[in-house]
């Protein structure tokens, strides 16, 4: 495995030990931490006030800065703050077919809690704007990898559902999604980068439901109604965001099957963001659903390495 994984990553620097971690754990089948308890401490939030920090021998910053729903802000790596002003790893617009729940997920009173294995639970609660509760939970399963799971439980029935997971980088310039047939690559599978000739807020879809989701009407509703580009469909929710400067490239991706689309506006504009569009599919009242994504950090990460860590994370 050790051979495979040297083959596999031809990188440089901290992201080696941290992915090998995460492929060698996935390859056995294991979860990363023991039941109870991290399976390291430097892969565990500790509980600082309202917020929760985090050393991990590559990575450092703070979760809910202030006590806020922000996501992790800042995150250093070495001299380099990642996060832009509205954090990484945000729940952000919560929309249906029919409604958008308040402004945005860090708007909404949330309370959390650090887990016995390390990783902070998050929790919103039903009010007068949001007749829904959700559960998220921050866990590192590697110095560099972050894993994100959010659970939804509705207290009415909600039409195609979605939860838009917001990640805003500082640098990044430029942003790659990973499409069925890319016109960039002869109408091969391949990262496509979003650039400003094309439009400034591209949309790429898992296939025609997806499409029938983000043109409902939803991204019409205030406050900053978006307009979508709809793009080429995606071979995975699979997105990178490269930083030439620095080398580092931070990597977003989600199951199939809890991701229906991933968006960006072109590289170089202001936000320098990253979006995916979790659920997507009708829920009843009461009725619990579930969706992941993971963030992973490091240097001189290639495409093909990045095809390599979605595979590992949902085992093909």
């Amino acid at each position: 495995m050790k051979r495979q994984y040297s083959q596999l990553v031809m990188a440089g620097g901290c992201f080696v030990c941290a992915v090998a971690l995460c492929i060698l754990a996935a390859a056995a089948g294991e979860s990363g931490a023991p039941a109870g308890g991290a399976a390291d401490a430097k892969l565990a939030f500790t509980a600082t006030g309202k917020e929760f920090t985090f050393a991990t021998g590559v990575l450092c910053g703070t979760l809910r800065g202030g006590g806020k729903s922000m996501g992790l802000l800042p995150l250093w790596c070495g001299d380099v703050n990642i996060a832009g002003s509205l954090g990484i790893l945000s729940p952000y617009r919560l929309l249906t077919t029919d409604a958008r729940f308040g402004t945005a997920a860090w708007d909404w009173a949330s309370q959390a809690r650090l887990l016995p294995d390390g990783s902070v639970e998050v929790r919103w609660s039903p009010d007068a704007q949001h007749p829904l509760e959700i559960t998220a939970v921050y866990r590192w399963s590697a110095p560099t990898v972050l894993d994100f799971t959010a659970t939804v439980k509705p207290q009415q029935d909600l039409r195609k559902f979605e939860l838009f997971l917001a990640s805003y980088f500082n640098g990044f310039p430029v942003s790659l999604v990973y499409v069925q047939e890319n016109p960039q690559a002869a109408g091969k599978p391949a990262f496509m980068e979003a650039v400003k000739a094309v439009a400034v807020w591209q949309a790429f879809l898992r296939d025609d439901d997806a499409a029938r989701i983000i043109t409902d009407g939803r991204w019409k509703f205030p406050p900053n109604p978006v307009e979508w580009k709809i793009m080429p469909r995606l071979a995975a929710p699979l997105a990178v965001r490269r930083d030439a400067k620095t080398g580092l490239a931070a990597v977003l991706m989600a199951p199939p099957q809890d991701c229906f689309a991933v968006l960006t506006p072109f590289g170089e504009e202001d936000h320098r963001s990253l979006y995916l569009s979790l659920f997507g599919r009708d829920l009843e009242a009461g009725e619990f659903a579930t969706a992941r994504a993971r963030l992973v950090i490091g240097r001189d990460i290639s495409d093909e390495q990045a095809i390599a860590l979605y595979k590992a994370y949902v085992g093909k």
